[in-house]
């Protein structure tokens, strides 16, 4: 997924309480979806980042071979700018983008 053209702040905004939990009608269920798929976010950034770096490194770990390499600043700079990933959670959740479902919730309502 492309997330520099997700909508989501690169600052952190204030939001209104009652505008999360309108889904799921607790705002601690709304912040515990939010949570995992932040983590989501930042597991799938992390191994994309670590996938282009790998063509940077170099066989030997020697302290004193130092190479700055341009497209390496570059890269690093891209994920730099990003949105923190629980912003673009946050965002995502607002927009709908985010399927989920609570058992618990759907195994009381069969008992009844």
């Amino acid at each position: 997924m492309d997330y520099k053209k997700t909508n989501a702040p690169t600052n952190t905004v204030t939001r209104d309480i009652m505008n999360l939990c309108k889904e799921t009608g607790n705002i601690y269920e709304s912040i515990a979806i939010i949570g995992k798929r932040a983590n989501q976010i930042s597991t799938e950034i992390k191994q994309e980042l670590s996938q282009k770096l790998q063509e940077f490194a170099s066989s030997t770990d020697n302290l004193d071979e130092v190479f700055e390499n341009r497209e390496q600043i570059e890269i690093s700079r891209y994920y730099e700018k990003l949105p923190k990933p629980s912003l673009i959670a946050t965002q995502e959740f607002i927009d709908g983008k985010i399927y989920f479902r609570n058992p618990a919730a759907e195994t009381a309502m069969e008992d009844l």
